[in-house]
């Protein structure tokens, strides 16, 4: 219990705490005064002031913010306000937070194979691990076998020998295998699994290399942004039930996940940082993604929308959006304890 309370925390800390610092080093940047960068909302626990900034830590952490000068509409003509800096700037400054959360996403990824999972050697075909009770090891494959050919193809990368594998489900393929300067054929039968062979085996991983682990933080952050936005659609449509966590489904699933390792435990969090990036873009009142709808209305009207209707408009939307999390997270406590 202790141990998911601690991850959580810092989960969730971490996830806020970089989201709001893209939005903080975005108006930086342009030059727009940042008033206060605050993690959690609610009664000050304690803070500090540098360089004109008031750094925050709040009662309900579920959540922070960035108050920029010009927010408030009698600061809007002030130097260094919000209002006063051009459009691009203020877009570059909303989105900031979001972006950040995707970088984190890569940075995060690209540990876990830089440290723990290693990089896939898909330049050559030396098998890394035969899979217990496969086809593969029933067959007779061993780890650090190397495929020469299947079917008399030779076989010169890792991804040829997929694709040849996957060709071919329930249907006999013949491998020769290299092991220990001896070579051996294997006849082997792929199981089928959603359509694709499969015989349970995995190429030789190597850990510590940065370029290739970064690369791979690329793109599975990519992965998952796209499997994201497709869930979003298909729940949108009906596809499928709209099955959302709160902060309490989400404690459960971490604590659920650190009982596996700490390289699940990051994979988690990038998945979450980008699911939190997502969330800010998407036109919901009181989200980084309506101001960015109400920047691009600017721009296409040539003036700015009535910052007393916006406000108001964000306001209802807080308002909701609280209901909202409310309610998800009444849903994640009856599924879990009744």
């Amino acid at each position: 219990m202790l141990n998911t309370i601690i991850a959580s925390i810092v989960i969730f800390g971490l996830l806020i705490f970089v989201h709001e610092l893209g939005h903080f080093l975005a108006a930086r940047l342009v030059r727009i005064r940042v008033l206060e960068f605050a993690i959690g909302f609610g009664k000050e626990l304690f803070g500090w002031e540098k360089k004109g900034t008031r750094f925050t830590l709040r009662l309900f952490p579920l959540g922070g913010f960035c108050r920029l000068l010009g927010e408030d509409p009698e600061d809007s003509h002030k130097k260094g306000s919000f209002q006063e800096k051009t459009l691009s700037s203020r877009l570059a400054v909303i989105a900031a937070g979001s972006v950040m959360n995707f970088l984190l996403a890569v940075v995060l990824f690209s540990l876990v194979y830089f440290f723990f999972w290693g990089v896939p050697q898909t330049q050559n075909t030396q098998i890394g691990e035969v899979l217990p009770q496969s086809r593969a090891y029933d067959a007779g494959l061993r780890d650090q076998d190397i495929i020469r050919s299947i079917d008399g193809v030779e076989m010169e990368r890792w991804d040829n020998v997929v694709s040849y594998i996957n060709a071919n489900p329930e249907n006999q393929i013949t491998l020769l295998v290299e092991r220990e300067k001896s070579e051996f054929v294997i006849p082997v039968v792929p199981v089928e699994e959603n359509g694709r062979g499969l015989i349970g085996i995995a190429p030789v991983y190597e850990k510590y290399l940065f370029l290739s682990s970064i690369g791979l933080g690329f793109t599975y952050t990519w992965f998952f942004v796209k499997l994201i936005f497709l869930s979003l659609a298909q729940m949108i449509t009906g596809d499928i039930p709209a099955d959302v966590a709160g902060p309490v489904g989400i404690v459960a699933v971490i604590g659920e996940v650190t009982q596996t390792g700490v390289s699940n435990l990051f994979s988690l969090a990038a998945i979450i940082s980008i699911n939190l990036g997502i969330i800010n873009l998407l036109p919901i009142p009181a989200l980084d993604g309506s101001r960015l709808i109400f920047l691009a209305l600017e721009g296409i009207r040539g003036k700015p929308i009535d910052s007393q209707k916006e406000g108001f408009i964000h306001f209802i939307g807080f308002t909701v959006l609280i209901m909202l999390m409310i309610l998800i997270a009444f849903q994640d406590i009856t599924r879990l304890f009744f």
